[in-house]
Parts: C-alpha cells; sequence; structure tokens
C-alpha cells in the first residue's frame, strides 16, 4: 500500500473505497484489506484524506477481475513496485489494443501474462 504520483493518478480513470469493494463483494472490509495483503489487488492512498482506493477497473462485479491476481504475482516476480504495476497496467498499449487493465477486463488475461512474462526476459 502506497502513495502515488500524479502521472500514474492521471492514467487511471476511476477508483474505489475498500468499503465500497466490501459492499460490492458482499465481505467485511476487512476481507478486501486482506485481498490487498494477499497481492490479488493494489491499494495507494490518495485523495485529500489519503484513504485507501483501488483502480475500479480492478473489480467486475461482485469480484476481482479475472486473471488479475496472476498478471499481478507476475508483475512482482520481476520486482515491479506497486507503481511500476498501475503504470503498466493503465499505460496505452496500441499493439494490444487498450491498456493492459482493459485487455483484463475483457477477459484477453492470457496475452495480457504472456507481456508480462516477456517483461521478465
Amino acid at each position: 500500500m502506497t502513495e502515488i504520483d500524479a502521472k500514474i493518478d492521471a492514467l487511471v480513470p476511476a477508483w474505489l473505497h475498500l468499503p465500497d469493494i466490501a459492499e460490492m463483494f458482499d465481505v467485511e472490509v476487512t476481507r478486501v484489506r486482506q485481498l490487498v495483503k494477499e497481492g490479488q489487488l493494489i491499494a495507494v492512498r490518495r485523495g485529500e484524506n489519503r484513504a485507501l482506493q483501488v483502480p475500479a477497473a480492478f473489480i467486475d462485479g461482485n469480484k476481482v477481475v479475472k486473471g488479475l491476481s496472476g498478471t499481478l504475482t507476475l508483475l512482482r516476480d520481476d520486482g515491479f513496485s506497486d507503481e511500476e504495476m498501475l503504470e503498466w497496467l493503465f499505460t496505452p498499449d496500441p499493439t494490444l489494443p487498450g491498456t493492459p487493465a482493459q485487455a483484463l477486463s475483457e477477459n484477453r488475461g492470457t496475452e495480457v501474462k504472456r507481456r508480462a512474462q516477456a517483461l521478465a526476459v
């Protein structure tokens, strides 16, 4: 859990607070915190009161977007920080097309993971 710079904040179109995600998932907020702690979600401190927030693109209705946690694991294994992962996931890639985060939400996770694995080479 980290604070982010303006560049990354500008890349991410929408954010959700942890209590809002807990409500969407119909779980306690402690469960959402656990998902962050386990590395299945990235939460950063932002806004006036520095509240923890998660990119809205990481949530699909009442669950984490399919393929996100595996992608985050690959990027972490490659030595990416939370900030670097957010930047990579939300930077448009014309060859994808769109951003890796968009591709995950469109069920194109296999290609996103392939590209994440290629970063280690």
